[in-house]
């Protein structure tokens, strides 16, 4: 299992993926908006999305999960 977390607070610009989708190292699955940059929260194993925590547009903190995966 893998927990993909906020690097840093901002907001979800895009989700890229949804539950049950599968997705390879490497591969973005959620982008955070944050000081009018776009920052690429990126899968680091090989995995099936369990869960999808955020909606684009939500607001999150630092630490926050995004997304976890199987």
């Amino acid at each position: 299992m893998e927990l993909i977390k906020a690097q840093m607070a901002g907001t979800v610009f895009e989700v890229s993926v949804n539950e049950g989708d599968t997705v390879t190292k490497g591969q973005t699955v959620i982008i955070l908006e944050s000081m009018k940059m776009e920052i690429p929260h990126d899968a680091t194993t090989d995995g099936t999305v369990a869960k999808v925590f955020v909606t684009e547009g939500d607001f999150v903190e630092e630490e926050a999960l995004l997304v976890e995966l199987s």
